[in-house]
């Protein structure tokens, strides 16, 4: 399933406004882990608890970037369809990597509580959405989903989408009713105060310089000290800096933007009344309700990084465009973050060579994914767990550079187009439908009022004719001789004499 880089706090909370020391002695510990997000952290807390010495290098502050600014979706699922998956690593394999996504969504739900993590706020139910008409498909994805993966889901139809959400650009949905969303930014800060809690020592403003990745002590050297580890965790995004640029150059650079809206009242309760997330499956828009009455939505997208303000009349005219009774909403503030997206869609996670882990490319995946890397990582790493080679088959691509980013940007703009197209198509022919329904309802009012039977029932096209079957040929009585052909003679009206 996909996630977006938006979040709806106002501003950085207690925890965010904590500061945190930069490395300015040497320091020798069990694992590093290079970047403060949701997987490295996520590594540092669950290595920590299973008896481990963490250190965590951020070269900026906790959660700055795309980790501090999402929707908060949790649900089980990847970026890339499950139908895809199973196509690249068979059956087996495909559920094996959805019931690690499970699990990582079960953490999530775990430890985004209030009492591990005040003013958290979670709430259930997610649903996925069609903007085109596809009753057949659904279906399929309904019997894969629930009976080889086991996944709790409900499939809706269309009356039952367009009475919580008010408009004719949806059709069918898939309902998660294990899925929750959250304050993203509460629960990044939340998990890092709960790593430090376990004994992690966080350094912000501490950048990588170089890493010496030879030997069983790796050596990493920083602006203002030196570290040495047995492993080394690369959980950063594509700003993990020069040392790592060819880990870097395997992401292509995604910005996503979102819009938060003023209160808007009672008249959003009209148009939205789903009170979980709602996701395109085509990936186009993605929103929730947060505090009652506003609205919280995700659209535009962009391969370079451009300022939030400016895109946040593009998600305005967005929720005009879906929700038409809304209006012009007015924006109350605008976010935007950069996500690192593989070239297969697929998470990078597991060992590049000894004692060097890898855990990214999590733009497009959600929060459950990079639960279950951080898991699996800290697990692998002190238990021996080898699930993580279920992800050997997404290997490292390179994502084409600047290049990429150019072509990734019209890859971006041909989708929005095709899908705004065969949305455009849907909705045509269901009002196509519609009238010619209207039109036969009222030839048939007129015809009973007039007293006269309706026209025949159309036959569908190319529907072939009903053969006809041939009288049965009259009994033939004793003595007479039987005719071979029937003529006007033989069938003389008779004259009443015997």
């Amino acid at each position: 399933m996909s996630e977006t880089s938006t979040s709806a706090a106002d501003g950085p909370d207690e925890a965010a406004s904590q500061s945190r020391d930069r490395l300015a002695f040497d320091l020798d510990v069990d694992i590093c882990v290079v970047g403060a997000g949701l997987a490295g952290l996520t590594v540092a807390r669950e290595a920590a608890r299973l008896g481990a010495s963490v250190a965590v290098l951020e070269g900026r502050q906790v959660g700055w970037n795309a980790s501090g600014h999402h929707l908060g979706t949790v649900m089980p699922g990847y970026g890339l369809p499950i139908a895809d998956v199973i196509e690249r690593v068979g059956l087996d394999d495909a559920r094996e990597l959805w019931a690690l996504s499970k699990e990582g969504a079960d953490y999530v739900r775990a430890t985004a509580t209030e009492d591990l993590i005040p003013g958290i706020n979670p709430s259930d139910g997610a649903l996925e959405v069609s903007n085109v008409d596809i009753g057949e498909a659904l279906i399929s994805r309904l019997q894969t989903l629930g009976e080889d993966f086991a996944a709790e889901v409900e499939g809706w139809q269309v009356d039952r989408v367009r009475s919580v959400l008010r408009t004719g650009r949806y059709f069918h949905g898939i309902y998660y009713p294990r899925a929750l969303q959250i304050d993203g930014r509460k629960y990044v800060h939340g998990l890092a105060a709960l790593a430090v809690r376990t004994g992690v020592r966080i350094f912000e403003e501490t950048p990588v310089v170089s890493i010496d990745f030879s030997g069983i002590r790796k050596r990493i050297v920083t602006p203002t000290a030196r570290l040495r580890a047995n492993h080394i965790v690369l959980a950063g995004n594509i700003h993990l800096g020069s040392p790592l640029k060819r880990l870097s150059d395997t992401l292509l650079p995604v910005w996503r933007y979102a819009a938060l809206t003023e209160p808007l009242g009672e008249r959003l309760a009209e148009a939205v009344a789903f009170t979980g997330s709602v996701v395109d499956s085509d990936g186009i828009d993605h929103f929730r309700v947060v505090d009652g009455d506003r609205l919280l939505w995700a659209s535009p997208e962009t391969t370079w990084d451009a300022r939030p303000k400016r895109l946040g009349a593009a998600v305005q005219r967005r929720i005009a465009t879906v929700f038409p009774q809304l209006g012009k909403v007015p924006i109350a503030d605008t976010f935007g973050g950069a996500v690192g997206v593989t070239v297969h869609g697929m998470p990078q996670i597991g060992q590049l060579r000894r004692g060097l882990w890898v855990a990214s490319g999590f733009g497009r995946q959600g929060l459950s994914t990079s639960a279950l890397a951080g898991q699996m990582i800290a697990r692998s790493i002190l238990w021996g767990d080898d699930r993580w080679r279920l992800f050997s088959p997404f290997e490292l691509v390179w994502a084409g550079g600047a290049t990429g980013r150019v072509a990734g940007h019209f890859v971006s703009l041909w989708a929005r187009g095709a899908s705004s197209a065969a949305g455009v198509l849907a909705r045509y022919r269901e009002g196509a439908r519609a009238r010619e329904q209207a039109r036969e309802a009222r030839l048939a009012e007129a015809n009973l009022k007039a007293g006269t039977r309706g026209p025949a029932p159309r036959r569908p096209p190319g529907a072939a004719m009903r053969p006809v079957a041939p009288p049965a040929p009259r009994p033939v009585e004793d003595g007479a001789a039987p005719h071979r052909h029937a003529s006007q003679e033989s069938e003389r009206i008779s004259d009443g004499r015997m």
